[in-house]
């Protein structure tokens, strides 16, 4: 297993466009925290959740992490690479075991560097713009509970929306492909959960949905009034990312390279 993670490695780290992406995953992380932080004002009474808020960027940050798991493997087969990776190591589980641990580690330490960095802009933007000890807002800091919950969940958020993708790519071999099923998966849950005019139904398809539950656990405040618990949420997308991989993995053994 060793050799193979650092032969998987080795390819991702070769693999042309990797850096910028991960680049594109943090700058446009924070830069969308940081512009959502400086474009809500405070007024008397706010109620707003201002770690949820300095989190922001995650919504678009993922769609990038997305595209980058795609690659991992899509690229391969594209090329007609993986024949050869398949001809160095027959074993197939421990190549998809290989690809997951690489990429998780990756995104992983992006994601830490984007999240402590909308944290950072949250922190510093917020009080100009009436967040407040005043108003009842004390300055985000990863000392307090809810936001490193929030913080360290976001991070985790992200390496499981990298899984789920692996998994997709993995199943439909085309970059294309894979990337649509993805963010279709992502939005078109809440975009149900809006159509619906039944309140149950609506809290249902929140409480399915990889995207709406697993960035429950942002929030840090009104947790009785969320479809789902932060914690709960995320475990509802890591049971897509396991599903995901576990389709991937079983047609990776069924079908020829």
């Amino acid at each position: 297993m060793r050799n193979t993670v650092h032969a998987e490695w080795t390819k991702l780290r070769t693999l042309g466009g990797i850096g910028w992406l991960l680049l594109a995953t943090i700058g446009l992380t924070v830069a969308l925290s940081a512009g959502t932080a400086k474009a809500v004002i405070c007024r008397e009474g706010c109620t707003q959740d201002i770690t949820k808020l300095s989190l922001t960027g995650i919504d678009i940050g993922q769609a990038v992490v997305a595209v980058l798991a795609v690659l991992v493997i899509s690229g391969e087969y594209s090329t007609g690479m993986i024949r050869t990776t398949f001809t160095a190591m027959p074993l197939r589980t421990t190549v998809l075991t290989a690809k997951a641990i690489v990429l998780s580690g990756v995104v992983l330490m992006a994601g830490a560097v984007a999240v402590l960095g909308s944290v950072l802009a949250g922190r510093l933007i917020l009080p100009g713009n009436g967040f407040t000890a005043a108003q009842g807002f004390a300055p985000l800091s990863l000392a307090d509970g809810p936001t490193l919950r929030a913080a360290v969940g976001s991070v985790l958020y992200l390496v499981l929306i990298a899984l789920l993708s692996l998994g997709a790519a993995t199943a439909v071999r085309d970059a294309a492909t894979a990337i649509g099923i993805v963010l279709g998966l992502l939005f078109i849950f809440p975009i149900l959960a809006h159509v619906v005019s039944d309140p149950d139904w609506q809290k249902h398809l929140q409480q399915i949905a990889p995207m709406t539950a697993g960035l429950a656990v942002q929030s840090t405040n009104g947790l009785d009034s969320l479809p789902i618990g932060p914690w709960a949420g995320l475990g509802v997308l890591t049971a897509w990312a396991a599903g995901a991989l576990l389709v991937g993995w079983l047609l990776l053994r069924l079908r020829d390279a």
